[in-house]
């Protein structure tokens, strides 16, 4: 009897070493890779940002990536409430979606408000400009909201006239492959460029449609064909775009920006 509770014991011990070792490694494994990961994904958000705003190709290697953003592209801090720059957080460094949840530096959206399904909207958020001669060519604006399954995260680039669509697209999601994740699909991100946000009265017009746009239509050129089989998706695309490009997402910072007052 002594000997079965010994040997018990023993095995207990072992056990209990073996996941003490085991876990370690992981813990130490997790803190050696992280800044390889952050790194992985800045180079990933780097790349969707290029890609957007019609710059580079997916072939690029991880430097030319590097070089091609720094060169090219300015990052901006952008108060969301007065809709003006700010310099109050370093571009570089600062993460909204690390802010968002921070009860210090976002507010919490009422039911009405929130149509993007993202509960809590940053005070302060990076934007991204494509210039040429002092003159702006490109804005690339960040964007997300919940779909069918998962939230979206993406970036809307537009023109020199803070109008017109230039690119369109999301660099994490978790829609259903084939339905939702159709927003990955080239043929539907090609749908987007050209399209302007506002109508002659200055009203945001932009709009999913069930089925496909009718080339003809006075609306054509605020309209985009909806995915097939997957409503809810697009609708989810829908109301995270009229978010930020409404009263509480972007709205302010536009009209300002086009009269030169951000």
């Amino acid at each position: 009897m002594s000997n079965q509770k010994e040997s018990t014991s023993r095995t207990l011990i072992t056990a209990l070493l073996v996941c003490l070792v085991c876990s370690v490694f992981v813990a130490g494994a997790a803190v050696a890779l992280k800044p390889t990961q952050l790194e992985n994904r800045l180079l990933d958000k780097q790349r969707s940002i290029l890609a957007i705003a019609g710059l580079g190709n997916p072939a690029m290697s991880g430097a030319e990536v590097k070089t091609l953003f720094a060169q090219r592209i300015s990052a901006r801090v952008v108060d969301l409430d007065s809709g003006t720059f700010s310099d109050a957080k370093d571009p570089l460094t600062y993460d909204a979606l690390v802010a968002a949840k921070d009860p210090q530096q976002s507010k919490a959206l009422t039911a009405r408000d929130d149509i993007a399904s993202i509960k809590r909207r940053e005070r302060f958020t990076t934007v991204y400009l494509v210039e040429q001669d002092g003159q702006l060519q490109t804005l690339i604006l960040p964007v997300r909201g919940y779909g069918l399954w998962s939230t979206l995260h993406g970036f809307m680039a537009l023109k020199g006239d803070l109008n017109t669509i230039a690119g369109f697209g999301f660099y994490q999601h978790a829609e259903t492959p084939g339905l939702g994740g159709e927003v990955d699909n080239p043929k539907w991100k090609n749908l987007w460029p050209g399209k302007t946000l506002f109508d002659p009265q200055g009203q945001l017009a932009i709009q999913i449609i069930k089925g496909s746009v009718d080339a003809q239509g006075a609306q054509a050129e605020h309209q985009v064909d909806g995915l097939a089989g997957a409503t809810l998706t697009s609708n989810g695309v829908n109301n995270l775009l009229h978010f930020w490009l409404g009263k509480n997402g972007f709205a302010q910072f536009l009209a300002n920006l086009h009269k030169g007052e951000a």
